[in-house]
């Protein structure tokens, strides 16, 4: 239970009727429906909740938001379900919710690593990049692994995760991230005017800062009733309110994605509900009132248990109900630190001092302070704090005339500081909008814009509920003009017990300590100080850039939403020149740690990559087919009838397709449409072979070539009219010769009247092959003689087979008698059905990708990716008959001249046959010339493609092999793990060499 004291009965906005129990440690503590983990564990008294990275530093909670760098922990919300370094600002209780904190050893307060920071002087910024360079010999034995051991916080799951995530667009005309007050009155103003309003918020209300002060009075309302109104007229205009939902970054031409959470915080989620939904929100106009981040005061023991940020503390009175501690400090620079004082000394702590850095003390605050009886110690510093595993006391310093004065030691139990706000402009950063520094500020503040967006509130610069509001309508208003709406003029919001507030950029307290004593921590995940920083600029680095890599400044899991200005500022400082000429590190997606099942979506097992059915898939799932994925589609690998396994299936269909009639679904063949007065002239560049006297009617096998004179693709290309080419690429190579082909168009010849259409979704192709091919087909081919002398091997018509529209090409991939037929995809299911039924006379045998592989290898046909590996030319691969030698130019002629590709002993395709004519080899085997030479041996091939060959009735493979052209009839060994086999070097082309059967 909560102890009484931390927890104030009746505030916040938590559900005290809804108590929740959940496990730190395996310790029971209990908070309330509304409470985060890190909420609770301050309610029941619990600060120490990490350790730091590098020095394994005590760390308690900072921040209450998601820029939170010190409480990250481990959860498991139930088998399956853990997930570490979770925010534990952010994670809601659920009930039975398991939290862990992470990266100690054997426990979080008595943690071995922390040897580490006893030898902090031993491990300064940087020292991994002189400590780790010598000896060499140590790197793979010891650094190396040392290094890995040590590397990262949480424990990554082990366990498959269970829950489901899911994917959603949305078009809308405003998107307004941040529910604050600037966000909520611009998508106010926005809706009333009759645009669609998405507004979106992180956390899992809106109201933003309104949930924080709620003293506030807004047009004669308090501010929590005033929000609630709000929201209800919100909802009846039709804006869509996404709570729990983080915009995670700003992209090309106002794309915005957003990361939802909708399960985490539920005790027991529906069955199927997805844990996360990752939106792709396209918005004609963007609101970015993201509000400002509390920045930190950089002083030597900043981080200890119990330091926090003002801001912070204030939230977690007003918002969940909890005192941080029964006796603060506040260090400040601002003013905003004041009034969170007075919140927590009204609820009951007792305020032991504030300590502000300015010379003056506003005279309003100061008074009600002494009315508070706080006391109030201005122009003074905080230089140092004492506390094992939670501040126990703080020294303060007074400063007069730039000398700081004797110490006085201050008895606390948490420090609450203030360095002032700085906008949050991460978003705004994405676009690659320029950022203007602000010299009085001493921030960073929005320029010029290179999106239709708009920043409102906070974001750029405006302090206090009444500005913020004002300006959120404003530009609300704007986004409506930009939009050719026309807004209704909105008046100016009363706000009463306001707190704009003001204050001075400090960063680094002036301390009495010498540099070397002084632990003063600005990234506070990553352990970088002050001192590291500024040790960074002595060994060198002028770039902010290069001094956040040096010193990991700002590359913890916040991205440096914390420490960056902080360390721009020391860096500046160090450097002697102004934070402009320094710069700021760039800000990049995504704007809070997200997880990867939200980016992967429903992408994921079955969905990990998209599955291509063919219009035939059906079939031959009702036929039993084993499929294999060839590319994005699933093919039908094989046929198996009762008791045969794969050999013996491939076996009957390769006999059964050379003795009488095979079918194959060619669906998945890429197919591209090459349409236009200089379609000719394009393809002649395009492809190695001659096309300009190609008569329509005809088709010709076409190979493509890469820049560099290596074969890219393959495929039978026809012509059907002068204008007009049907192309054809393999199964996994049709996007990228698309893509090619149209990169060729754009950027080379866009003076070519050519236009180019993937097609290979709109035809199912029917491959039909053996004897009995044109015996088959004939009937139903409707007046069109398909002999061989009116319809010739390599031919292609336009007509229509069995009722439908069709191209019917005569070619084969097999070496027998062959036709493709490509109908409609919608018809292609049937036509196959009338094939099939009308070929049983013929013993028509279906057969899938793994015969087709056997029949093709013994003709002696490449399959491109597989016989070739991206360094074979036509002449390497035996295809020099398929250059055209008397064409000017053509994509990767000049390749083709470099003298290396032609060069002697380049791997060449061949023929392989085993010499005891029984053993199969195995595809990936590695070739020797000579098997006597020492280990490492000297390869000098490898098998491209194996397999059984039933025509021949032994095995049969190709080979990539040095000057292998020149070596027919040797012998090669391909040395396995228990034997050495011999093989022959042979053609390509083991069966019907004349190619008879093609013209039967």
């Amino acid at each position: 239970m909560s102890p009484a004291g931390f927890r104030v009965p009746g505030r916040g906005r938590v559900d005290y009727g809804q108590p929740v129990t959940f496990t730190f440690d395996g310790r029971r503590y209990q908070g309330f429906a509304g409470d985060t983990v890190a909420s609770a564990l301050l309610a029941n008294g619990v600060h120490l909740m990490g350790r730091s990275f590098k020095y394994h530093r005590p760390r308690g909670v900072l921040t209450a938001g998601s820029e939170e760098p010190n409480a990250l922990v481990g959860t498991r919300r139930g088998p399956g379900r853990a997930e570490p370094n979770t925010r534990a600002t952010v994670q809601e209780l659920r009930a039975g919710l398991e939290v862990t904190s992470q990266n100690r050893y054997p426990n979080l307060k008595l943690d071995l690593g922390a040897i580490n920071d006893s030898l902090h002087m031993l491990l300064p910024a940087g020292f991994y990049y002189k400590t780790f360079m010598w000896p060499k010999s140590f790197w793979d034995r010891f650094y190396e692994p040392f290094i890995r051991a040590a590397a990262g916080l949480g424990v990554s799951p082990a366990e498959p995760d269970p829950d489901g995530y899911a994917s959603r667009y949305l078009h809308t005309d405003l998107l307004v991230v941040g529910a604050g007050p600037a966000g909520l009155a611009a998508a106010l103003t926005a809706a009333r005017a009759g645009l669609r309003v998405t507004l979106v918020d992180e956390t899992a209300e809106a109201g933003g800062s309104l949930l924080s002060e709620p003293q506030a009075v807004i047009d004669g309302r308090p501010a929590w009733d005033w929000l609630a109104a709000t929201l209800v007229e919100l909802s009846g205009l039709g804006v869509r309110v996404l709570t729990r939902t983080t915009a995670i970054g700003y992209y090309h031409q106002n794309m915005v994605g957003l990361c939802q959470r909708l399960t985490d915080h539920l005790d027991a989620p529906a069955a199927g509900q997805p844990r996360e939904r990752l939106w792709r929100v396209r918005a004609g106009q963007v609101v970015l009132a993201q509000g400002a981040i509390e920045k930190p005061l950089v002083f030597n023991g900043n981080d200890r248990p119990g330091v926090m940020l003002a801001g912070a503390a204030q939230t977690y009175l007003n918002r969940y109900g909890v005192r941080v501690g029964s006796c603060a400090v506040v260090v400040t620079s601002h003013d905003s630190a004041w009034h969170a004082a007075f919140d927590l000394a009204d609820a009951g702590t007792r305020i032991a001092a504030i300590v502000d850095t300015r010379s003056q003390a506003p005279a309003a605050l100061k008074a009600a302070a002494e009315a508070r009886g706080i006391t109030v110690l201005a122009s003074h510093t905080v230089t140092g704090t004492a506390g094992r595993l939670r501040i126990r006391s703080v020294e303060v310093n007074p400063v007069r005339n730039g000398r700081i004065g004797a110490a006085v030691r201050i008895d606390c139990d948490c420090l609450l500081m203030s360095g002032g706000w700085t906008p949050s402009l991460h978003l705004f950063s994405h676009t690659k909008g320029s950022l203007v520094w602000d010299a009085a500020a001493q921030t960073f503040l929005p320029g010029t814009r290179t999106e239709a967006c708009q920043i409102a509130g906070a974001a750029r610069g405006f302090w206090g509920i009444a500005a913020a509001l004002d300006d959120g309508a404003a530009m609300g208003a704007a986004a409506v003009r930009e939009l050719g709406g026309d807004p209704a003029a909105a008046g100016r919001h009363t706000v009463t017990d306001d707190r704009p507030g003001t204050g001075e950029s400090v960063t680094e307290l002036p301390t009495d300590r010498e540099p070397a004593r002084v632990r003063a921590f600005v990234d506070y995940q990553n352990d970088v100080t002050a001192k590291d920083l500024r040790l960074a600029v002595r060994e060198g680095m002028r770039s902010i850039e290069h001094v956040k890599r040096y010193t990991t400044n700002g590359m913890a899991t916040d991205q440096g939403k914390l420490s960056n200005i902080n360390g721009l500022n020391i860096a500046a400082d160090a450097l002697g020149r102004s934070q402009p000429e320094v710069g700021l590190t760039t800000f990049r997606p995504p704007y809070t740690p997200t997880t990867f099942g939200a980016l992967a979506g429903y992408h994921r097992g079955e969905h990990f990559d998209v599955t291509r059915k063919t219009p035939i898939d059906g079939w031959a799932v009702e036929h039993g087919a084993v499929f294999e994925p060839v590319g994005l589609w699933r093919r039908a690998r094989y046929f198996p009838k009762p008791g045969e396994d794969m050999d013996a299936a491939v076996a009957r269909e390769c006999r059964a397709t050379r003795a009488s009639l095979g079918i194959f679904d060619a669906s998945t063949l890429g197919k591209i449409e090459v349409v236009g007065p200089d379609a000719v002239e394009f393809m002649n560049r395009m492809y190695t072979n001659p096309w300009s006297k190609l008569a329509p009617g005809r088709t010709r096998y076409g190979l493509l070539l890469g820049d560099d004179g290596f074969i890219r693709d393959d495929g039978v290309i026809g012509r059907l009219t002068t204008d007009r080419f049907h192309v054809t690429t393999t199964t996994g190579g049709a996007a990228r010769v698309l893509n090619m082909m149209e990169d060729y168009l754009q950027t080379e010849w866009p003076d070519l009247r050519v236009w180019l259409t993937s097609t290979t979704e709109q035809w199912a192709t029917i491959a039909l092959n053996g004897p009995n091919a044109r015996n088959l087909l004939s009937p139903f081919v409707e007046g069109l003689d398909i002999s061989d002398a009116a319809f010739p091997h390599m031919s292609i018509t336009e007509c229509r087979v069995g009722g439908f529209p069709a191209r019917l090409f005569r070619v084969s991939f097999t070496g027998e008698l062959g036709f493709e037929v490509n109908v409609p995809a919608r018809h292609g299911r049937a036509l196959w059905d009338m094939l099939w039924a009308a070929g049983q006379r013929y013993d028509i045998c279906a057969y899938g990708t793994e015969t087709m592989h056997v029949l093709r290898a013994e003709k002696g046909y490449i399959i491109v990716g597989q016989d070739t590996d991206g360094t074979v030319t036509p002449f390497d691969a035996g295809l020099g008959w398929a250059v055209g030698s008397k064409k000017p130019d053509f994509v990767g002629k000049r390749g083709l001249q470099r003298p290396d590709l032609a060069a002697p002993g380049r791997r060449q395709l061949v023929g392989l046959l085993t010499r005891d004519g029984h053993t199969r080899l195995e595809e990936g085997a590695q070739i020797v010339l000579d098997p006597a030479q020492p280990i490492p041996m000297k390869m000098a091939g490898h098998v491209t493609s194996s397999y059984q060959s039933v025509a021949l009735g032994r095995p049969i493979a190709l080979a990539l092999l040095e000057g292998g052209h020149d070596r027919m009839g040797e012998t090669v060994w391909i040395p396995m793990p228990d034997r050495v086999i011999e093989a022959e070097v042979a053609g390509t082309v083991f069966y019907d060499p004349a190619g008879d059967r093609l013209k039967l």
